[in-house]
């Protein structure tokens, strides 16, 4: 049998390394991809001792020289293979969703994306057209940390039915600012610092306060207004109304990169001034 397994060593060329390292990439990454799904402990068990009966076999197959034996387990394999497939199946299908979040994979599909600034745009579209009034302050890079304290911790993904939700009437959360950190809900019924408006305007305390917060930071806020339904947004230490069907647009530019160097640049000129 050490012979055998000898001549076997010496017989492997760079191709059958080749072979033997795909075959360990592949099965890494099938272990990786079930480790993020619930079943993933008994997943992972049942394939290693599948993967390591298999090798033994075969090497036992190749020291003897049993080629009947050897086709039996190729069929026997491939039953396995089969059964695992089946039973997994719900472990699969999840583990699949989690690889569709790649950014990479993201690339590679041409249908549009639900970025928050969309999420954000589709709640105050449908609180504007409600006049049901909202402040949204989304985090830049200067922290928004002293503002989230004063009100109630969510941390929780953006979603339009959120939102509209929490700025509901009948909402205890509804009076003060939701903020936005690192892409997600941190607090709502946050108190924003409140500015005086500009001489010769009237305009109500979300304003005021999204007009105030945007001079001190380079935060983006979105305001709607109650008495109007007026869409607003501030950026800069200015108060520009938008319309609703180009919000979604207005709100990727300015938390894009190309809407930062817009923000510091303003912060800048105001500061000078």
């Amino acid at each position: 049998m050490r012979e055998r397994l000898t001549q076997l060593y010496e017989a492997a060329d760079s191709k059958d390394l080749v072979e033997i390292a795909l075959l360990a990439l592949a099965i890494y990454f099938l272990l990786r991809l079930l480790g993020r799904t619930r079943g993933a402990g008994i997943a992972r068990g049942l394939a290693l001792i599948v993967v390591g009966l298999f090798l033994v076999a075969q090497v036992v197959i190749a020291s003897f020289d049993l080629t009947v034996l050897g086709r039996v387990l190729d069929y026997l394999l491939t039953t396995v293979m089969v059964g695992l497939l089946v039973i997994f199946q719900p472990e699969l299908r999840r583990g699949l969703m989690v690889l569709g979040r790649y950014r990479l994979l993201r690339l590679l599909d041409d249908r549009p994306v639900d970025t928050v600034a969309d999420r954000l745009a589709g709640a105050a579209q449908a609180m504007s057209a409600e006049c049901v009034g909202a402040l949204i302050a989304i985090e830049r890079e200067t922290p928004l940390a002293s503002f989230v304290e004063t009100g109630e911790r969510m941390d929780s993904e953006v979603s339009s039915l959120l939102v509209r939700s929490v700025f509901s009437k009948r909402s205890p959360l509804h009076d003060g600012a939701m903020i936005l950190c690192r892409g997600r809900i941190s607090a709502a019924a946050c108190q924003l610092p409140l500015g005086q408006p500009p001489e010769g305007a009237h305009m109500g305390m979300r304003h005021r306060s999204a007009l105030a917060l945007s001079e001190e930071t380079d935060a983006v806020l979105l305001v709607v207004s109650e008495e109007t339904g007026r869409i607003s947004v501030a950026v800069g230490g200015r108060l520009e109304v938008v319309p609703r069907e180009q919000l979604a647009r207005r709100l990727t530019d300015l938390l894009g990169a190309r809407g930062r160097h817009v923000v510091r640049l303003r912060l800048r000129q105001r500061r000078a001034a």
